[in-house]
C-alpha cells in the first residue's frame, strides 16, 4: 500500500480512487502541494483523468446513491486536514456495503464520515442567511466571506435563485476566488481586492442609516451577549454591516467593547 498524491481537484482524487482499485490499495491521499515526504513513506503522483474519474463518479450513483454523491462532494470542499483519508475509508466501506452505507450510524467510518460533511452543510446553511451584499459603482453587488470550508460554489443556486437579475460577486477572501453571477449565470474563479470597483454613494448613505436603525432599537438592559454569539459566531461579525470592527481591531476585541444587543439577531441564522 501506499500514498496517492493529487492536484487537490475533485477530478484528481476520484482518479485516486480508480487507482486504488485498478493499481494498487491506497494507504492514504494526500494533495501533492502538501505532502510531507518521510524515509519510511511510498508515495506516488497521480495525474489527473477525467475518463477514469468519471467511471468512480458513476460508480457511486450505482453502488451507492445519487444523494451520497452530494454528500461525498460537500465532505470533499471541507478544511478537515484528513478529509482525503476520511472519504477513503467511507468509499471503501460503501463499495462493500452498497446503498445501505448511510443507514450504519454506528459504524466509526460512517460516524466521522458524517460529522465532517454536517459542518460542511451547516456553514453554507449559516452563510445563505448572513451573506451582506454591499452596493459597488456600475451596479455591482459585493458580498466578501471568510469561511471555514470552502463552500464557494455550494452558495451558487442559492444566491442566483434570488437574484437572477442582478450582476453580483460573493468573495472567499480566505482563498481568494469568487462566485461571479450575471443575470443567473455564474463562474467560480480566482479573485483579488484589486479588483473590486469602489463603494456607489448610496451604499455609504445607506450603512449609515442601517448602523443608526441598529444601534438607535436596541435595549441595552436586555444584551445577551452569549445569545448573540451562539446565533452568530464572531468569526462572521467582520463582514456584517451592523457589526464592524475598527481598523486593526479583531472581533474577539471588538467583542469585549460595549455593542448594542439587537433582538432581530437572534432571527438571522
Amino acid at each position: 500500500m501506499r500514498d496517492y498524491l493529487y492536484d487537490g481537484s475533485w477530478e484528481g482524487f476520484l482518479t485516486c480512487i480508480y487507482h486504488h482499485y485498478y493499481q494498487e490499495p491506497a494507504h492514504d491521499i494526500h494533495p501533492a502541494s502538501t505532502y510531507q515526504h518521510t524515509f519510511i513513506s511510498s508515495a506516488t503522483q497521480v495525474e489527473t483523468n477525467e475518463d477514469n474519474a468519471e467511471k468512480v463518479y458513476h460508480a457511486i450513483e450505482q453502488k451507492f446513491s445519487g444523494y451520497d454523491q452530494i454528500r461525498l462532494y460537500r465532505g470533499f470542499l471541507s478544511s478537515d486536514p484528513e478529509k482525503e483519508k476520511i472519504l477513503l475509508d467511507y468509499l471503501v466501506l460503501g463499495f462493500q456495503k452498497g446503498s445501505s452505507i448511510g443507514m450504519h450510524h454506528g459504524h466509526p467510518v460512517v460516524a466521522r464520515f458524517a460529522k465532517m460533511e454536517k459542518k460542511v452543510s451547516f456553514e453554507v446553511h449559516r452563510l445563505q442567511g448572513l451573506v451582506r451584499f454591499s452596493q459597488m459603482t456600475g451596479d455591482v453587488l459585493y458580498a466578501p466571506i471568510t469561511p471555514d470550508h470552502d463552500v464557494t460554489q455550494l452558495l451558487a443556486h442559492h444566491f442566483c435563485d434570488r437574484f437572477s437579475q442582478e450582476n453580483f460577486i460573493i468573495h472567499d477572501t480566505r482563498r481568494n476566488k469568487a462566485l461571479l453571477s450575471s443575470q443567473g449565470e455564474y463562474v467560480i474563479s480566482a479573485f483579488t481586492p484589486e479588483e473590486l470597483p469602489p463603494l456607489s454613494q448610496e451604499e455609504n448613505q445607506v450603512r449609515a442609516l442601517w448602523k443608526t436603525y441598529f444601534e438607535t432599537i436596541a435595549i441595552k438592559q436586555r444584551t445577551n451577549r452569549k445569545c448573540q454569539r451562539n446565533f452568530m459566531p464572531v468569526r462572521y461579525w467582520q463582514h456584517l454591516t451592523e457589526i464592524t470592527t475598527p481598523l486593526g481591531e479583531s472581533p474577539l476585541e471588538a467583542w469585549e467593547n460595549p455593542l448594542p444587543s439587537n433582538p432581530l439577531i437572534l432571527d438571522i441564522d
